[in-house]
């Protein structure tokens, strides 16, 4: 029944592929880590020279990847899309507000409070992870 408190928000045909789907997700997101935590460790020095900016940086890479692979293990370990879906929006929040902070903290001034909600996303897609 359209509009019921049944009808789930999400609609994959097939169950698997929503596990794939955050499968796929996690190891996008792996990759784009290591991308960024390289830019971060040769790139970025040439033009950023504050070290807490670097820091800031390392750390949104670190994090973003040590949260793909719980959004893999989450994958792999539930069909609830909840801890996934807090998985990545928190990496996508938090690690991807600090890059843009760090890049241009002028023209992204405004994600500043972005970033601890995405934090919020992580712990919570943590304790989604150990309930299901």
């Amino acid at each position: 029944m359209p509009g019921s408190e049944s009808t789930p928000l999400l609609v994959l045909r097939n169950p698997a592929s929503r596990s794939n789907l955050f499968w796929i997700l996690g190891c996008l997101y792996g990759a784009t880590a290591v991308g960024f935590g390289a830019f971060g460790a040769h790139g970025l020095k040439k033009t950023i020279k504050d070290p807490a900016k670097l820091a800031n940086f390392a750390t949104a890479a670190q994090y973003q990847m040590v949260h793909s692979i719980a959004l893999l293990v989450a994958s792999q370990r539930t069909q609830n899309l909840v801890p996934g879906a807090l998985f990545t929006a928190g990496m996508t929040m938090f690690s991807g507000s600090l890059y843009a902070l760090v890049v241009d903290p002028v023209r992204f001034r405004w994600m500043g409070p972005v970033t601890p909600l995405g934090g919020l996303c992580l712990i919570a897609g943590w304790v989604a992870l150990a309930l299901v």
